[in-house]
């Protein structure tokens, strides 16, 4: 009986052994380990098994299963960027290929050739193999519908640094009529022009193409596609310092992604579960057959092992239908939680559309009030040239306060808007702070005078004289600051206060303190000072006047530059406002700028001829007559068509070009003039708006800007920079 066993053990040992032979000694074995190889990116063995594949092939002397193979190694290579061993397998994967019937394999291998050289740079040698393919994709008749050919090309050709040509070819697949085998490129070739325009900083066109692959991965239904789109947006956003979007999208990606884990586990459960099945009812049918040829109380402990292996395959059902049911339950859950996000996305979005309209809108309103407001202090600054009656000079004193009021009023308007839109941008400029504070006082001394203010300014000696920074910005903050401080204050003292905090290496954080002994704020009020045209209550308003907006210009400017303001603040005590800032410290002395005292003479302007192109009739009439009475001579016209004609037969010392015309606008214009023109000074007249700057004026061959309303002094001043 014991000889019996072991026969028949020895019997199906020979069998497992054979079967397993052939199992593992075959093509399909070696290929589907190294493709979960390559799912796990364990290149190093998918190598391996790829080569053993290959041996197993040239021992066999099967040559079609040898050329895909060896196409499957370069294509491994290619993947990892190495081109040299890429070329070498592809090269070897057609010669094997030229021997066998040809097959779709043979044109992608001459075409990953194709795709290799273009990687390197070599376009001549690429595009050759290139048409090798597409003659024989015609030649057997196959019709590439997804266009994974041109999508393959398109990356070759980005990663062999050739970003035009690569947006080209992928703007061809885009145009491509629907089908569904196209979807999933179409996602895959918008997705990669939005990351090409996000590297040639080109945002608007690179979020339409993100947007643009977003609809076609929901037409293709590719989770994983989608949550690698989303992330490309997180990022640009990011990038473009919307961070509340950039946090909104992030967390959708972190969603789908593990969503698709938590769907990559159920299936693997799945797997491992039908895989112990097959295991058991193999092992149960060679008991059973085992049992036959047995004693009957082996039988009965078979049996008996049966029973228990049944209990135990129910045990497992029960469980994993019980984690089966959870993880619909879960999926459930986390599919509303995700509506009601996206909900929550949207009415985000609302909000924002709502906010840029605001925005728009007024600075539309601020552009439009610009150029009557033109017209009011142009005639006024007239009039109180032309010696008015003394009966009409406190009328004409007091239109001139409330043009220039409206003015201050409606550039505090812009300014916000701006900062609101993220189109400030800060500057990183070395400057002497102590000079800067200096400077302010000096200009700021009358309003303390007239207010009978003790006005002083308290500097840290240990302050580095040299800081790298933004100036520009920190005057405004400080100017708004104690303008404040001396108009509410009467018969007191203001005082400014510079302290070195810190110091570490090449940074300086410094402390600013401005103290008044002023009206003060209530305690309710404190933090409502900041938003925009508050100032405390109307009484206040109405008693000191003012728009409202410098102290919410002064917090956002001192938010942009990395710092926090603090006030503190009593009724009929005073207030002090506090904030520090950080600093690099330049360690290379100024350049020592001279300071030209008069900023011109009549001289200068005297005789002079200058064309004025303006369609509107006031600001016509406004800027000649401030021009006349220079003894400038002074001609107009209100298009630029007319006036590009005009200055190809005629020459001025100066243009004074409007930024809006009918017809072509001035900056047409003046690149029209630039092409036979390039000496005569152009300057642009403009009521500037959030989306114009003074940059993007120059960059179109204009000499300088003038805005809307003129200052009469800045604008002779700018005119005689250009009559040295």
């Amino acid at each position: 009986m014991k000889y019996r066993i072991l026969i028949l053990v020895c019997f199906f040992s020979s069998i497992l052994y054979s079967q397993t032979k052939k199992n593992t000694d075959s093509v399909s074995y070696y290929n589907k380990l190294a493709n979960s190889n390559l799912e796990k990116k364990k290149y190093n063995k998918a190598l391996f098994y790829t080569k053993k594949s290959i041996d197993f092939c040239q021992t066999n002397n099967k040559t079609e299963n040898l050329a895909n193979q060896t196409f499957k190694l370069g294509k491994i290579y290619y993947n990892q960027q190495k081109f040299d061993a890429a070329l070498k397998n592809f090269h070897k994967s057609v010669s094997l290929f030229d021997k066998v019937k040809p097959t779709c394999t043979k044109i992608l291998a001459l075409h990953y050739i194709g795709a290799t050289n273009t990687a390197q740079g070599n376009f001549e040698i690429g595009n050759i193999y290139y048409k090798k393919a597409d003659s024989l994709l015609k030649e057997l008749k196959i019709v590439d519908h997804g266009e994974i050919l041109g999508y393959q090309k398109a990356m070759a050709l980005k990663i062999g640094k050739n970003l035009p040509l690569s947006a080209k070819t992928f703007q061809k697949i885009v145009k491509k009529p629907d089908n569904p085998k196209i979807l999933k490129t179409k996602a895959d070739s918008y997705y990669q022009l939005g990351l090409l325009e996000t590297a040639l900083k080109r945002n608007d066109s690179a979020l339409v193409y993100f947007d643009n692959a977003l609809d076609y991965s929901a037409k293709n239904n590719n989770l994983v596609q989608k949550s690698k789109i989303i992330l490309a947006i997180s990022q640009y956003y990011k990038k473009n310092r919307n961070f509340d979007l950039a946090y909104s999208y992030l967390d959708e990606h972190y969603q789908i992604e593990n969503y698709i884990l938590k769907l990559k586990n159920a299936k693997l459960d799945l797997n491992e579960f039908e895989k112990f099945k097959k295991t058991q009812s193999i092992n149960n049918t060679l008991q059973r057959e085992s049992d036959q040829k047995i004693q009957l109380k082996t039988y009965r402990y078979s049996k008996l092992v049966s029973i228990l292996a049944i209990a135990l395959i129910s045990i497992l059902s029960l469980l994993s239908l019980a984690l089966y049911k959870n993880n619909i339950i879960r999926n459930q859950n986390n599919l509303l939680l995700r509506e009601k996000n996206k909900e929550l996305i949207l009415a985000k979005n609302k909000a924002e559309k709502a906010s840029k309209a605001r925005s728009e809108f007024l600075s539309t309103v601020s552009h439009e009030l610009r150029t009557p407001l033109n017209a009011i202090n142009g005639i006024t600054h007239l009039l109180l040239e032309d010696n008015p009656k003394k009966n009409q000079l406190k009328y004409l004193e007091s239109l001139k306060f409330s043009g220039n009021y409206l003015t201050t009023f409606i550039n505090e308007i812009l300014e916000i808007n701006k900062i609101d839109s993220t189109k400030v941008e800060v500057e990183y400029i070395s400057f002497n702070l102590k000079e800067l504070l200096f400077n302010i006082q000096s200009s700021l001394k009358e309003l303390a005078t007239a207010n009978k203010n003790y006005f002083n300014l308290e500097i840290d000696e240990a302050i580095p004289d040299n800081l790298i920074g933004d100036p520009t910005k920190l005057s405004q903050i400080i100017l708004n600051l104690i303008n404040n401080a001396l108009k509410f204050t009467q018969n007191g003292h203001v005082n400014v206060i510079a302290k070195l905090y810190a110091i570490e290496e090449e940074n300086a954080t410094v402390y600013f303190e401005i103290v008044d002994t002023g009206i003060g704020i209530p305690e309710d009020k404190l933090q409502s000072v900041f938003e925009s045209f508050s100032q405390g209550s109307i009484e206040v308003n109405r008693k000191y006047g003012g728009t409202g907006l410098g102290l919410t210009i002064v917090k956002k400017l001192i938010e942009l530059l990395g710092g926090e303001i603090k006030l503190k603040s009593e009724v009929g005590k005073g207030s002090t406002f506090t904030f520090k800032l950080n600093f690099h410290i330049n360690t290379e002395p100024l350049e020592v700028v001279e300071e030209n005292t008069k900023l011109y003479s009549d001289k200068q302007l005297e005789h002079k001829s200058i064309l004025l192109i303006e369609d509107n009739k006031i600001n016509q009439m406004i800027t000649r007559k401030m021009l006349e009475n220079k003894a400038i001579c002074c001609e107009i016209i209100d298009n630029g068509e007319e006036a590009v004609e005009l200055l190809k037969v005629k020459r001025f010392d100066m243009v004074l070009m409007d930024v809006h015309l009918p017809g072509i606008n001035g900056t047409t214009a003046t690149k029209l003039i630039r092409e036979f023109d390039k000496t005569t000074p152009i300057i642009a007249l403009t009521a500037i708006s959030l989306d114009e700057n003074r940059d993007m004026l120059l960059s179109f061959g204009m000499n300088d800007v003038i805005t809307k309303p003129f200052v009469p002094d800045e604008f002779y001043s700018t005119i005689a920079k250009f009559f040295d």
